[in-house]
């Protein structure tokens, strides 16, 4: 019988790559939101979104070690993380032991629908394929509740490359997806979203950032039933 082929491979690479540079990468990116005004910016606008919509629960899907959802809480949002990787998760409950960080995929997002208020993807989508992309945004229209903000930040380009080291020499397999503003957009207005703004950058994030803000539309998506 031939094998079935495993298409989940890119995300076994992804969990065991982040699991094997969590502590120096939480080392290395502990501070870039001092170095990156426009960011905090970009943040503090998310949050006065959610507080526009009386305030509850949000999501940093892709935490990482957890700086934004630290710095979400800061800001008065009552924020949680979620990641891939069970190294990122350890990292981030050891640095901010009183906050919540959950081990999960935004590629199955184990959240009920419109439980949340908000969702930040803060450059986690750079790792997901273009063939999963319109299955992610799905998810996170599933789980915002109707008019919720959503935030988004990526690399721009138009290429894919293959990082195999990174985060003080660590051994890495991941493909680092950048894309142009307009495709997120086309993603974003299929899935349900309508775009606010949008913006490029530089900043200690990347060479060339993009940030995004949406929010999530009331009305149905053409084709989902209810």
């Amino acid at each position: 019988m031939k094998e079935k082929p495993n298409t989940d491979g890119w995300l076994d690479d992804t969990r065991t790559s982040y699991d094997t540079v969590a502590t120096s990468y939480a080392d290395l990116t502990r501070h870039f939101l001092d170095e990156t005004p426009h960011e905090r910016a970009v943040l503090a606008l998310f949050a006065d979104r959610v507080r526009a919509q009386g305030g509850g629960p949000v999501a940093d899907v892709g935490c990482g070690p957890g700086r934004i959802t630290a710095h979400l809480r800061q800001l008065g949002v009552d924020a949680f993380g979620m990641d891939l990787s069970p190294g990122m998760i350890e990292v981030a409950r050891r640095d901010y032991p009183g906050l919540r960080f959950d081990l999960g995929s935004m590629t199955d997002l184990d959240l009920p629908d419109a439980s949340i208020t908000g969702l930040v993807a803060w450059y986690s989508l750079i790792h997901i394929p273009d063939d999963e992309i319109r299955s992610v945004l799905a998810h996170f229209r599933r789980v915002i509740r109707p008019g919720g903000p959503l935030v988004i930040s990526f690399h721009t380009g138009d290429e894919a490359r293959l990082k195999t080291e990174g985060y003080g020499g660590h051994p890495m397999k991941v493909h680092v997806h950048r894309r142009q503003h307009a495709q997120l957009i086309t993603w974003l207005n299929d899935a349900g979203f309508a775009v606010e703004s949008h913006q490029t950058l530089t900043s200690a994030e990347s060479r060339l950032g993009g940030m995004i803000l949406a929010r999530r539309q009331a009305t149905d998506v053409p084709g989902e039933g209810g």
